[in-house]
């Protein structure tokens, strides 16, 4: 049976460029030609000069200059290491912490948020949103001010898509002081960035969702910015992290991002808004499945779509899915052995328990609509039917 990945939103496959990239250095690596790129001897240049082609290759996606990119080991790493930053540089200014974030954001952004500015006495400010999951813009704006360590905000929303209001927010922490870190590891990839001309301060994201190796990550750091690093040790990423470079995904991640030319973000995009617009076409024909998040297709990214459905359990629509050979995803997860409601569309004022989220990537088809289209009203007809 044919399988159709339609959660893109949580990792992608591996792009070929990037399996091809892991594949080469890792024998590399395997025959013993491949060092510590700290080290001046053949071996350790040689990876040297791979590392910061692969720095190059993602600062051109992203629109950086190479030094301010870093790698680590994913987005929630990057998380830590540009809050860690920001509330230690309050306190060497004799400053009390305060973060100013969204209650949509990431779990990684609001944990990270929370415990570092507890260790250090600090505080936080969240921001609601509205029915669309949008930031409230005005009660941001009016909550950052001079005495604001860092304010997040994410580029799109994980579950539902939104896209955030970043420029006037980057502009008011611009004209303060306030650094401002971007979470957009759900855009990049999908949608073109210049983190140069953006003006933020600080911008996460992960490798695995635009088709390059798990293990990688990267936070852009503006030019001039020095924050203390979360990782201490050694002197590697010109001081900024700590540890070994993972050569390997690294290779993967700089492949992954050549891959990614404007042409073919553009082409990718393009093909995304088409296919996400024939899932919300069809699920939404379906009885009791509604839209979740802006209406607009170019109020949000353009590979998510999140619907509720009424009257089922969602992990249940999931399974059903699943042994027709179709992934998805719910904003309801599981942990332990209880299902936690979604916080994001709790703070949307949904229900936060009957969601579904489809996302599409660099390798989806229509025939991954197609399958949907061929078995939602059934996996649904059926369980609303064994409901009574």
């Amino acid at each position: 049976m044919a399988r159709h990945l339609l959660d893109h939103a949580s990792t992608s496959p591996l792009r070929p460029e990037a399996s091809e990239a892991v594949r080469a250095w890792a024998d590399l690596a395997a025959r013993g030609e491949l060092g510590d790129p700290s080290r001046i001897h053949t071996e350790g240049m040689r990876a040297r000069v791979a590392l910061e082609e692969a720095r190059q290759q993602v600062a051109t996606l992203i629109g950086a200059r190479s030094r301010e990119v870093v790698f680590t080991s994913g987005s929630a790493e990057s998380v830590a290491m540009a809050t860690w930053g920001a509330v230690r540089r309050s306190v060497e200014r004799d400053i009390c912490p305060r973060i100013v974030l969204g209650v949509v954001e990431h779990s990684a952004v609001r944990q990270s948020s929370a415990q570092f500015a507890d260790a250090l006495g600090g505080t936080l400010t969240t921001i609601g949103v509205n029915a669309l999951g949008r930031i409230d813009t005005d009660e941001m704006l009016e909550a950052i001010g001079p005495d604001t360590s860092l304010v997040h905000i994410q580029w799109g929303n994980h579950e539902v898509g939104t896209l955030q209001p970043i420029t006037p927010i980057i502009a008011r922490c611009n004209e303060l002081g306030v650094l401002v870190h971007i979470d957009a590891s759900q855009a990049v990839g999908r949608i073109p960035i210049e983190f140069d001309a953006l003006g933020a301060d600080l911008l996460s994201f992960s490798g695995h969702r635009l088709g390059a190796p798990a293990g990688s990550g990267v936070l852009a750091i503006r030019r001039g910015l020095r924050l203390e690093p979360l990782l201490q040790g050694s002197d590697q990423e010109r001081g900024r992290r700590s540890g070994l470079e993972a050569l390997l995904p690294i290779m993967g991640l700089g492949a992954a991002a050549a891959a990614v030319d404007p042409e073919t973000l553009n082409g990718e995009q393009t093909r995304s808004r088409a296919l996400i617009a024939d899932i919300v076409s069809l699920a939404t024909s379906v009885e009791g499945i509604e839209l979740l998040g802006d209406p607009d297709p170019f109020g949000r990214l353009p590979h998510i779509a999140c619907v509720a459905v009424s009257g089922i359990e969602p992990q249940a629509v999931l399974l059903g899915l699943d042994q027709r050979g179709i992934a998805a995803h719910s904003g309801s997860s599981c942990a332990s052995e209880e299902i936690e409601p979604s916080p994001v569309l709790e703070a949307m004022g949904v229900d936060a328990n009957r969601s579904l989220r489809f996302s599409v990537g660099w390798n989806s088809s229509s025939d991954d609509v197609d399958a949907l289209r061929t078995h939602l009203e059934e996996v649904i007809a059926g369980l609303r039917a064994l409901a009574g």
